[in-house]
């Protein structure tokens, strides 16, 4: 099984599920159904949200857990906050796209832009 998309690969717009089945039965629904906020979440980012509930929010054993740096474990969930449409240290939705944030991410990683510029940009 494949996990579900949370965009359209064609306009980036929000999907929405029409049906659901059963797996043991076939029974099957159909209708508009909202999919949740962590639906916005990929596979990964779902493994550090559940470890993070497991190890109760406790940055250190993220590290053990991981064999990941603060700053790492830090940066992870400052991306996690981000997918959910927030701002770390900020209350309300942000205002730049998931995929906004990520060619900042990506142009500051190769070097286009410098990491004043990116947090800017990023605020």
């Amino acid at each position: 099984m494949h996990q579900l998309p949370s965009e359209c690969p064609v306009c980036g717009g929000e999907l929405l599920i029409n049906r659901v089945t059963c797996r043991e039965c076939d029974t099957a629904i159909e209708g508009r159904f909202f999919t949740g906020t962590f639906a916005r979440l990929n596979e990964e980012q779902l493994h550090f949200v559940e470890a993070f509930v497991r190890n109760e929010g406790k940055i250190t054993r993220m590290e053990e857990e991981f064999s990941l740096s603060y700053p790492t474990i830090r940066s992870r969930l400052h991306e996690v906050i981000r997918a959910l449409g927030y701002e770390p240290g900020k209350e309300g939705p942000t205002t730049l796209t998931e995929e906004e944030r990520r060619q900042i991410l990506e142009d500051l990683d190769s070097g286009k832009i410098t990491s004043e510029e990116a947090m800017k940009m990023l605020e």
